[in-house]
């Protein structure tokens, strides 16, 4: 099983990878398809979880955007409301170089709040209509979490082979943490080493360590502008930012004699805030494994750099290379979107991947490694999905606060064993599925169950 870093860590834009970035890519892939010479109406019905949370989650304006030809990673923020504006006056494609094509962003992009797609809880169709009135192309696809996009067909193909991508090529095709233990122990190998030779068996130009070094700029960028924005997060229930407040205090307490010990995990909870809020205003941020839980793993990097003793700028390469390796396990066994499995699957995930990451840069051993990622994953086992107003803001930003401490626990109870534990990684990743499919449906991002609906969104 292969399933490159880069699959992992997305650079888009907020305020989620399953309802914004997945839909826009859908919408883009729908339009390259068509043709130069496509003419008609086109039409979009989101299905499922897209539905009851999309306009929260600004899914049809990402779908106007893919139509309008922009791609999550090179679309400017700050362009965003310039083209929705002309979309909306023009109700024509003509930016993306196609005037025949006609798209009304207010009229055609459909919320079907019956039962979902048969294939995922995230699904949408895109229709060609001609002037007769009969669709000339139709095609569905699925957000499955993370930006991942498929259609009806790629989704039968992945769920056959148990998804992830081909493992023909690389020196060290694991599939599970059982797998990527027994190779790296019989290699010799650390978990990051053996990530980096699968990469760059897969990429013969070269350029791994330039590609990770643009993630690691795009999550740092993404935080630092956090850390300096304030005021009320777009969408209606008036959340007030809190990041810069909360690291304006704490760098006024810096150097003060009279200091509380619990204050780095206001440090790690300002930085995962940081993030969380400016995914919530539509900002540019690296999904990982998924906008909504886009906070950890930067949050907890920055922990290692600036606050570990010891910190090595030539780890933070390992880092995100182990964290890499434990997401796409998770993903190719159970999932990592929130509308398949709950918030397990998102913070969950991503505190796993963050506590593997700390525990292989602090010089962990792989079961170590494992071990952090397991302890981690455990203690969200069952977290719903229940976001108030279908907004990425409450509980989420401070979700990811709480799951980088986690994370950062996890990675120390773990360094002070010996690697030796209970419950394997695998075990837990099987009871997340598990957990997930058993789950109703109200607690998968649908905002119809939990904190959605016991808080009034005004």
């Amino acid at each position: 099983m292969f399933l490159s870093i880069f699959d992992i860590f997305k650079i888009g834009i907020g305020p989620s990878s399953s309802h914004t970035v997945g839909p826009m890519v859908a919408a883009r892939r729908f339009l390259d398809g068509l043709g130069e010479q496509a003419r008609g109406r086109i039409t979009v019905t989101l299905h499922g979880s897209l539905a009851f949370t999309g306009r929260g989650h600004a899914t049809d304006q990402a779908v106007a955007l893919g139509l309008a030809g922009e791609s999550p990673e090179t679309v400017d923020p700050d362009r965003v409301e310039p083209i929705l504006t002309r979309l909306a006056e023009e109700k024509c494609l003509a930016d993306a170089g196609r005037p025949r094509l006609l798209f009304d962003p207010a009229a055609d992009v459909l919320f079907d709040y019956g039962p979902p797609l048969t294939g995922h809880a995230n699904g949408m169709v895109f229709r060609l209509w001609e002037e007769s009135a009969s669709a000339v192309r139709e095609e569905t696809y699925y957000s499955v979490g993370g930006g991942f996009v498929a259609t009806a067909a790629e989704l039968a193909q992945l769920q056959s082979g148990r998804g992830g991508s081909s493992s023909y090529g690389v020196p060290f095709p694991f599939a599970t943490a059982g797998q990527m233990l027994e190779m790296g122990e019989a290699a010799g190998l650390t978990i990051a080493a053996m990530k980096r030779a699968n990469e760059e068996a897969r990429r013969p130009e070269g350029g791994l360590d330039d590609g990770i070094d643009r993630v690691v700029g795009a999550m740092n960028a993404c935080m630092d502008r956090g850390l300096t924005q304030s005021g009320t997060l777009p969408g209606g229930l008036k959340i007030k930012r809190r990041a810069r407040a909360i690291h304006q205090q704490l760098m006024a307490e810096s150097g003060s004699n009279m200091l509380q010990p619990h204050r780095l995990m206001d440090w790690l909870g300002v930085y995962a805030m940081a993030v969380n809020e400016e995914n919530a205003a539509g900002g540019r941020v690296v999904t990982a494994p998924t906008n909504g839980a886009a906070g950890v793993i930067p949050a907890v990097l920055r922990y290692y750099t600036h606050h570990c003793l010891g910190a090595d700028e030539a780890n933070v390469r390992d880092f995100l290379l182990s964290a890499a390796a434990i997401g796409g396990i998770i993903k190719h066994n159970a999932s990592i979107s929130g509308a398949e499995v709950g918030c397990q699957g998102e913070v969950g995930s991503a505190a796993a991947m963050a506590a593997a990451g700390l525990a292989a840069a602090l010089g962990g051993t792989n079961a170590q490694v494992e071990n952090a990622a397991e302890i981690a994953l455990e203690h969200h086992l069952g977290m719903t999905c229940d976001p108030i107003g279908g907004l990425v803001q409450v509980p989420c930003i401070e979700r990811n606060a709480l799951g980088a401490v986690k994370a950062v626990t996890a990675a120390s109870l773990a360094l002070r064993g010996d690697g030796s534990h209970f419950v394997p990684l695998d075990d837990c990743i099987e009871t997340m599925r598990q957990t997930g499919r058993d789950m109703s449906d109200k607690y998968k991002e649908t905002s119809r169950g939990g904190l959605a609906v016991n808080v009034v969104a005004c």
